[in-house]
């Protein structure tokens, strides 16, 4: 018989549950992803208006890379008190966090109005939205996961991670619909700044869902058990500590597993704002929509990998999404140096697909791979610190790596050798889909976390 650990939630509650990580994620990543598109577009000209244009690209896909530099701290912060004390109060904390440091981006006086002190500014907000991305991701897909239907945890968990894709369709339509109605001088003065206002409501309508929601159970059981036995006293004082010492194969892992994808996905959304616009000659209309449209069958696509991943387990199904995001670069970039919208679409469009393969089971995979007191700064840290070395660079090193050949190629390679190292990680992994969450207990130095058996009478929801 399942525990009452993880005896599955009322169908409306758990529903309730998703909801609340998906529209939390939805906005932390419409103000994350914003910040992305307003690099490629209009910051280089607003903040850096004396640099060569390509140069002021860099430079403002530069304090875009400063986002992700601080995410890991964000995570050892989130993830260390999220282990500690729940992971509902640092959700809220999180996403007041990333919606103050929006709308103030929103408000933020330009180069032409106080001089140096303006990407000074834009780099600070940028370094609390990163901090608070760090600890975002990680409690948002616990506190599913850790609700969730252990026979369908894939497809549950799963539905956080469409924020991704849902937060770049909303910036990216906003930001479409902007440039659509308003000229480019009207968008450049002024105009940019309403979708970075918008946040301020977005965190109103979150945070209103986000308090309605309980804690999770699976934590509530681990915490009561540890203070009742004095237990796992290493991993109540210093969760981090207890993660690098039992779990730092795992982390290794999931370090490995994000590359291709984090690499992927910035390079297919964000880089492919300058790479159309400046080397294929299309207009920044027409890449916003293509994006657009992508992104909203990005959304779709998610649930069906992660529902796919309780099928088939989660390292197929993550694999596949590796290996076709490195063979499809070529092609990638081959139809985008088309100029038609239709090969545009069709390049970005079949890129998100196979990321999807990745990002879906990515929340349960990383869950299932750390115990439970220790399972925010287990499930942060993999993520978050691999984020430093995958999307944060990304764009960057695309631009300057076609700043310096002039070519296609040589991004394609890097996104290749990110396949690669991502191909090795997950093999190298056990499969994890049949763990129950609330048996998962670190096994010392010998990697991750004992193999529980499949649950035979664990009901659907």
């Amino acid at each position: 018989m399942s525990s009452p650990a993880t005896a599955p939630p009322a169908p409306n509650n758990l529903k309730r549950i998703v909801a609340a990580s998906l529209i939390g994620t939805t906005i932390e990543w419409y103000d994350f992803f914003l910040y992305g598109s307003a690099a490629a577009l209009v910051f280089n000209k607003l903040f850096f208006p004396d640099s060569d244009p390509l140069v002021g690209t860099l430079l403002s896909f530069l304090t875009y890379a400063v986002g992700f530099a601080a995410r890991p701290l964000g995570a050892l912060v989130f993830g260390h008190y999220g282990d500690r004390l729940g992971r509902k109060k640092l959700l809220v904390l999180s996403l007041l966090m990333m919606g103050g440091a929006t709308f103030a981006i929103g408000l933020l006086p330009t180069h032409a109005t106080i001089g140096s002190l303006a990407p000074v500014l834009l780099t600070v907000l940028r370094l609390v939205q990163g901090f608070a991305l760090g600890g975002e991701w990680g409690g948002a897909v616990l506190l599913v996961s850790e609700h969730g239907d252990a026979r369908r945890r894939g497809f549950w968990a799963s539905w956080p991670q469409t924020g991704a894709p849902a937060g770049q369709l909303l910036a990216t339509g906003v930001l479409s619909l902007l440039t659509a109605v308003l000229s480019d001088s009207a968008f450049g003065s002024w105009g940019w700044r309403i979708p970075f206002l918008l946040s301020g409501v977005l965190v109103i309508v979150g945070l209103w869902i986000r308090l309605s929601v309980d804690e999770s159970p699976v934590f509530k059981q681990a915490l009561e058990q540890a203070e009742a036995r004095k237990a796992d006293a290493d991993a109540e004082r210093m969760p981090v500590v207890a993660v690098l010492r039992h779990h730092w194969r795992d982390v290794l892992v999931a370090m490995g597993a994000r590359m291709a994808e984090n690499i992927s996905y910035y390079v297919i959304t964000a880089f492919i704002l300058v790479y159309a616009t400046t080397s294929a000659g299309v207009s920044k209309q027409t890449a916003l929509n293509a994006v657009l449209i992508a992104s909203a069958i990005h959304f779709v696509t998610i649930p069906a990998w992660g529902a796919l991943s309780d099928r088939w387990g989660r390292r197929p199904v993550y694999l596949i999404g590796a290996v076709g995001v490195g063979l499809w670069m070529f092609p990638f970039f081959a139809l985008i140096d088309t100029g038609g919208f239709g090969n545009l679409l069709l390049a970005v469009t079949v890129g998100l697909v196979l990321h999807g393969a990745m990002y879906a089971p990515q929340a349960a995979f990383f869950s299932e791979m750390f115990a439970t007191r220790m399972r925010y700064s287990g499930a942060s840290i993999g993520a978050q610190f691999a984020s430093v070395a995958a999307g944060a660079p990304a764009p960057l090193i695309a631009t300057a790596l076609l700043s310096d050949y002039g070519s296609s190629t040589p991004i394609a390679l890097y996104v290749v050798a990110a396949s690669l190292l991502t191909v090795v990680a997950v093999a190298a992994a056990k499969e994890t889909r049949h763990r129950d969450l609330a048996e998962v207990a670190p096994s010392g130095d010998a990697g991750g976390p004992a193999e529980a058996p499949a649950p035979q009478d664990v009901r659907t929801v």
